[in-house]
């Protein structure tokens, strides 16, 4: 098989949205970085929204990005939280798909602490093939061709080959 059409995962995003900063996005934080093992960083809300009481420029949620094996770690144990299933519809035109876990002390190995509560994330995952580097890079940007785009059934079968995840939908 040609090298350059084997599917890898470029990164794992994982975001946490509080809604508010101060003590509560604080212990997000903490959770986060406890959860991945890397620093998150803030993310700020883009728009005023009076009837959640959210002013822009205010600090509202944290993410981390993870590459290499630490994306693969975290994306194992993401997947056992909800149990290896994928809705259809959360897989893109590109490949890419998204989930949400509802609480963290679904994911195993993490324990119920009362002083940090409960939060829930979502967890994306960016699928592509080598090669990608020509449409991000500075200098010399260009296209990727039809042919090297990675298409949602190619993503699929990835996934249950590697994690063996459960496509429903």
């Amino acid at each position: 098989m040609n090298v350059m059409r084997e599917l890898k995962i470029a990164k794992v995003t994982v975001n946490m949205g509080v809604g508010e900063g101060g003590e509560r996005l604080a212990k997000a934080e903490a959770l986060l970085e406890q959860l991945t093992g890397q620093r998150p960083i803030k993310t700020y809300a883009k728009a005023t929204n009076q009837t959640f009481g959210i002013r822009k420029g205010s600090p509202i949620a944290c993410k981390v990005t993870l590459r290499g094996s630490k994306a693969e770690k975290f994306l194992k144990k993401a997947l056992e939280a909800v149990e290896h299933r994928i809705q259809k519809k959360s897989i893109d035109s590109w490949g890419n798909l998204s989930f949400g876990i509802k609480e963290h002390i679904d994911i195993p190995g993490v324990r119920y602490d009362p002083s940090v509560g409960i939060f829930g994330m979502d967890v994306c995952i960016t699928v592509e093939r080598p090669g990608y580097r020509i449409k991000r890079r500075r200098i010399g940007t260009r296209k990727i061709s039809k042919a090297h785009i990675v298409t949602p059934e190619e993503s699929i079968n990835f996934l249950k080959e590697r994690y063996g995840v459960k496509v429903e939908g």
